[in-house]
């Protein structure tokens, strides 16, 4: 019987990496529409199993609006809401949990087939494997977080929903980039430490960017201080230091200006490394991905801004957190990129010392 394949490249290993990744992206967007909809809450219970079928009759429907009505945010912001009104936040939500579980599924029988079949490159097992546990610890985080918002407060708390969001993009980058070793085969040379510590910064920041909005999302900063490049009119927001050090979690001008600030940051580094790589004429792709990073920034922020001033319309917050998504990935496919390929220099270029 053959053996699992050491450092060898799998083309089908790396399609079914890449489909989950888009299921993910998809999961991250419908999250996204959840909450902006206020239907994270809509479904009481967990229940991995019998959960994943909705109410069937009518009865159903009636016992599970009944425990939504028993919860805070029934009585303190949907207080009168018909049944028609809850079905239609609970299908979210409902969708959302469906499409947790479906990824589980897709990831999950496929991984068990290649290792049965030994199509599985030796070297990626432990990575999948810890994929795998980081999706199931997902869906555990995933009730921590709506748990948070049943009894006392009218939310989920801001920053569960940034761990919960946090872990689903480390999971969309970690399949990303195994499926990148998996297309690609076994890492040949490393780029000078100087280009890969400047990649690793700029996606270290992108991420931290991705947790500042879930923190925004979470204490709903989008909704207040809708002017820009001012808040309030001013440059300061007036911060709420009684919270002490949860402000930084909760207080919606700190957030929303923390986020704002991350992100000119992000833009001028950003815009830097692109222009160094392409100074440098890096060949591999590594300037055309430096390049894509930095239009990809440029392209959020300005979303950003349009969303913040529009008072985060659904399709504009939607659109906006499948841009940091896409953001993240763009990153990540540079880092991989600068970690595997020896930059070379075309004849016209000045000598590469790294960033």
């Amino acid at each position: 019987m053959k053996r699992f394949r050491t450092g060898d490249q799998s083309r089908a290993v790396a399609l079914w990496l890449f489909l989950t990744a888009a299921l993910v992206f998809a999961m991250v967007v419908v999250g996204g529409v959840t909450r902006l909809t206020g239907s994270g809450l809509s479904i009481t219970e967990w229940k991995p199993i019998m959960g994943a079928l909705p109410p069937m009759h009518h009865a159903d429907w009636l016992d599970a609006f009944e425990k939504y009505k028993a919860i805070p945010q029934y009585a303190q912001v949907n207080a009168g809401m018909s049944l028609g009104e809850f079905q239609g936040i609970f299908w979210w939500e409902w969708a959302h949990r469906l499409l947790g579980r479906l990824i589980g599924l897709v990831f999950a029988v496929p991984f068990v087939v290649f290792l049965v079949l030994r199509k599985l490159p030796t070297r990626l097992i432990a990575r999948c494997a810890l994929l795998l546990g980081l999706g199931g610890l997902q869906g555990l985080i995933g009730w921590w977080m709506v748990s948070s918002g049943l009894s006392e407060r009218v939310d989920v708390a801001p920053e569960r929903l940034a761990i919960h969001l946090g872990l689903a993009l480390l999971i969309f980058m970690g399949l990303i980039w195994t499926g990148l070793e998996a297309w690609n085969g076994e890492e040949k040379s490393r780029s000078p430490i100087g280009w890969s510590r400047g990649a690793t910064l700029l996606l270290g920041a992108v991420f931290l960017q991705c947790l500042l909005g879930g923190l925004v999302a979470g204490a709903k900063a989008g909704f207040v201080y809708t002017d820009w490049p001012m808040m309030g009119g001013g440059f300061w927001p007036p911060v709420d230091w009684a919270k002490g050090g949860l402000a930084f979690l909760h207080d919606q001008a700190l957030v929303q200006f923390n986020h704002r600030i991350l992100a000119y940051v992000l833009l001028a580094g950003g815009t830097a490394y692109a222009i160094q790589a392409w100074r440098w004429r890096l060949a591999e792709g590594l300037g055309a991905s430096a390049f894509v990073v930095a239009v990809a920034l440029w392209f959020q922020a300005l979303l950003g801004v349009v969303t913040l001033i529009h008072a985060v319309p659904l399709w504009l917050g939607a659109l906006h957190q499948a841009g940091a998504a896409l953001v993240l990935a763009s990153a990540t496919v540079n880092l991989w990129l600068v970690r595997r390929s020896q930059p070379r220099l075309f004849t016209s270029g000045p000598r590469s010392r790294g960033l």
